[in-house]
């Protein structure tokens, strides 16, 4: 049920969507009720949360034990080379991956299923949802084939350098012959499991790998949180559409990262560096990529001018915290102010909604529409300016574009310096220890990062974006929540 109201002029519209345009002395416009109903949940999250789960215990095993498997059967010296190489080739799947959700975020994600002429917004637009499913069929397809040549590795090798020396074949029990017998093959799960506790601690009383445990779950920390949110912090504050900032960070981040990491090792090998000499390039490259970031701090763009928000309707600037969208200009409109579907004056203000632009009138369809006769637009701070806007944000100036290449820059070379590193401090990890805790060690770092700088790292690094909010909507049922979309049902009217 919704309520009759009465104007003297009036638009009947579905949010960015046209429908009709009535004009007459008196007319009766239907307002949308506020009657608290639930939207109809789904449990396809379900599906999502499983596959990738199943997806971390697949995938989880591969860095410890593979790390450990090549360290044992490599020389010494040429054991941070190959896994070197190894991390780099590991980077050309989030290069690839970045490329892909690319791609698939300039797809809509209904993609197949609706008229595309009919959707009103842009992949620049912040409502803009991108086809996310399609990423999971290829990257689902392309795993599973990469997991067969892994049936194909054999349980152990020869020592490089060391294959002269292997002794001859031993017979077994049922009379074949056996090389590669080895005194762990015996070993029970239980004995395994008797010895893991004793063996962990053992390996947390080492100071030089807890320390080290440490600071790379810190370290780990800011990485996971950045690359959460590195490309919302694009399309935030330098205006670039998620497609645009996907296959920045795809061919311009990742790629010097696989470099820096391959370099790091390629450095060890060539001058011999020991534990020491690792740790210290460890600390030196990680310690300058910080200071870089801090250059960051003064690469950033205005506040887009949001009437009601970050603008007065009379143009002047300043921040309101509380967030008043109401003026003299749309005091008479029965307008929703908890949508957000903006619109861009020629004075470069943004009006979260054509409704409370004051607008009246409309031409043209889908993403060309224009409203025109907007009464706030007069009352700007260019009233000799255009009294018609357009859908979507205002775009940035040309300062934010150059502040955008200074940002890219910095974060280009800080990602380079930092990854020098990452080989030696592996390194370092690998020699601290002694060899039968290795692939223990190499297992409780990767439990360590996962759990305790994967998973809560996202959390207090949005909460803290989540405070800068200037403005927050408020759910059908009450609580806060994001600004609503638009929708496009013909049920809703608004009026001005």
């Amino acid at each position: 049920m919704g309520t009759m109201v009465q104007r003297t002029s009036c638009t009947v519209y579905t949010s960015s969507l046209i429908k009709e345009v009535y004009c007459a002395p008196v007319c009766l416009c239907m307002i949308p009720s506020v009657d608290c109903v639930r939207d109809s949940s789904s449990h396809m999250w379900i599906y999502v949360f499983l596959g990738n789960a199943l997806r971390g215990i697949g995938e989880t095993p591969v860095t410890p034990l593979g790390i450990s498997y090549i360290d044992d059967f490599a020389k010494a010296e040429n054991s941070a080379f190959y896994i070197a190489c190894l991390q780099t080739i590991t980077l050309l799947g989030p290069m690839f991956g970045f490329l892909l959700g690319s791609l698939c975020a300039s797809l809509y994600v209904d993609i197949g299923y609706v008229d595309l002429e009919t959707v009103t917004i842009t992949p620049k637009d912040a409502r803009w949802v991108g086809a996310w499913w399609l990423g999971f069929l290829v990257s689902s397809v392309i795993m599973l084939l990469s997991g067969i040549p892994f049936w194909f590795l054999p349980r152990s090798l020869p020592k490089q350098g060391e294959e002269s020396k292997l002794p001859p074949c031993t017979p077994t029990q049922d009379g074949t012959a056996n090389s590669n017998a080895t005194p762990h093959q015996a070993m029970t799960l239980a004995e395994i499991a008797k010895g893991f506790i004793p063996s962990l601690k053992k390996l947390l009383s080492t100071p030089a790998y807890f320390l080290l445990l440490c600071g790379s779950l810190l370290k780990f920390n800011s990485f996971i949180g950045l690359l959460t949110f590195k490309a919302k912090y694009m399309e935030q504050q330098f205006g670039q559409s998620a497609a645009r900032a996907n296959f920045l960070i795809g061919v311009l981040n990742l790629p010097v990262v696989a470099v820096g990491i391959f370099l790091g090792g390629l450095l060890m090998k060539r001058y011999k560096l020991g534990v020491v000499s690792g740790a210290q390039l460890s600390f030196v490259t990680s310690f300058m990529a910080y200071l870089l970031l801090l250059l960051q701090f003064g690469t950033k763009c205005d506040n887009v001018q949001v009437a009601g928000l970050t603008v007065s309707y009379n143009g002047t600037p300043g921040v309101m915290y509380n967030g008043n969208l109401w003026s003299e200009c749309n005091r008479d409109c029965s307008c929703l102010a908890g949508e957000w579907d903006p619109v861009c004056s020629d004075n470069g203000i943004t009006y979260t909604s054509p409704c409370l632009a004051g607008c009246s009138s409309s031409t043209g369809y889908g993403k060309n529409t224009v409203f025109h006769n907007c009464s706030c637009v007069l009352s700007s701070s260019a009233p000799e300016g255009s009294m018609s806007v357009i859908l979507g944000q205002c775009p940035r100036s040309r300062e934010c574009s150059r502040s955008f290449t200074s940002y890219m820059a910095v974060s280009v070379l800080s990602s380079f310096i930092n990854s020098l590193g990452t080989t030696p401090g592996y390194m370092v990890i690998i020699r601290c220890i002694k060899p039968e805790l290795k692939s223990l060690a190499l297992g409780i770092q990767t439990l360590v990062m996962r759990t305790l700088g994967g998973i809560p790292a996202p959390v207090y690094f949005g909460a803290l974006i989540d405070s800068t909010c200037l403005r927050w909507g408020i759910k059908k049922c009450g609580g806060r929540g994001a600004l609503a979309p638009p929708t496009f049902s013909s049920s809703q009217s608004l009026s001005c």
